[in-house]
Order: structure tokens, then C-alpha cells, then sequence
């Protein structure tokens, strides 16, 4: 690469600290300034949008068309009809779930981006996306699987339920 020489005028303060920054990474001033300008043209050049970050414009008309669907929804299955009659569908991605097109399958954007969080989901609907092959968000909210559960009638499954008249805790 070939190198051309410039001339540069800064003000003082930003001229000292520059040089401290350069004394403390034990390089010189113009290499600093070089890899500063590296990586400000790199950051400029690439794309700023992630390639999993759906379009804005068109998450705005989603959001909008399928607000009524996702708040009123009963469960995944009800959620997964009302999308299927407008086209939609739910998908598991990574470790939550995406939109896609029902027609062709083409990824649209991530339910969070539509604000209706994977992990919010399963707290409204009391379970995990069925098939969903992440456990971890699962398991943390409504603990892990107990395949066999506790027999019918297991003594220590019974409890009381003991009500306070006074608060538990105390703000004084």
C-alpha cells in the first residue's frame, strides 16, 4: 500500500491524549492514529444491521397486523392458527422463535423484534414452544421436566396454604 503524507491539526487536550494513549500501548502517535481511522473507515463501510435484524419498515406493518393474534391468543396452538390465517408461522430459532412465511417458509424476523419475547410467551401460555429443542429458558422458568411425576395422593405433594392477616414484610 502505497503511503502519502498529511498534515493534521488538532486541539491540544485531544493532541496530550492521544499521545498518552499511544505511550500507554507503546506505539507511535501516527500508528494510533492509523488504526484509529482503520477501523472508524471499517465501521462506516460494513453494514450496520446485523443479517438476522429484520427491515424496520417492515416490522412496523407486522407488529400492527398481527398485534390483535399475539394478545389474544389462548396458547401456542390458538397463536399458531390465527398466524396460519394471515399466512404466518412460528419456527424455533436458536434459542427463541422467528416469523416466517407460511407459504414458502422465508424467515420474516424474530417474535422479540415484534415485542413478543420467546420467554414471555411461555410465561403467558405456562409452557415452552412445543418441540422447541432449547430446555434452558424452560427449565428456568417452570424448572426442569419431571417425566414421572409424583405418584397420585404422595403425601409430601399435599400442603397448607397459610394466609397472613399481617404483611410479611415490613417497610418501617
Amino acid at each position: 500500500m502505497d503511503s502519502c503524507e498529511i498534515s493534521l491539526i488538532l486541539p491540544k487536550p485531544m493532541l496530550d491524549a492521544a499521545r498518552q494513549i499511544a505511550r500507554e500501548r507503546d506505539v507511535s502517535l501516527g500508528s494510533l492514529l492509523r488504526h484509529a481511522l482503520a477501523e472508524e473507515l471499517r465501521r462506516a463501510t460494513r453494514n450496520a444491521k446485523t443479517p438476522n435484524r429484520a427491515d424496520e419498515q417492515l416490522l412496523g406493518p407486522l407488529r400492527a397486523l398481527l398485534a390483535v393474534d399475539f394478545g389474544a391468543a389462548q396458547g401456542w396452538a390458538d397463536l399458531q392458527e390465527r398466524l396460519r390465517a394471515k399466512g404466518f408461522a412460528l419456527r424455533e430459532a436458536g434459542g427463541g422463535l422467528a416469523l416466517h412465511a407460511h407459504s414458502d417458509g422465508t424467515r420474516l424476523c424474530k417474535a422479540s423484534e415484534l415485542g413478543h419475547a420467546y420467554g414471555s410467551l411461555m410465561r403467558r401460555f405456562g409452557a415452552p414452544f412445543p418441540g422447541h429443542a432449547h430446555r434452558h429458558l424452560a427449565d428456568r422458568l417452570f424448572g426442569p421436566p419431571n417425566d414421572t411425576g409424583p405418584p397420585a395422593g404422595d403425601p409430601d405433594e399435599d400442603f397448607d396454604v397459610i394466609e397472613r392477616d399481617q404483611p410479611f414484610l415490613s417497610t418501617r
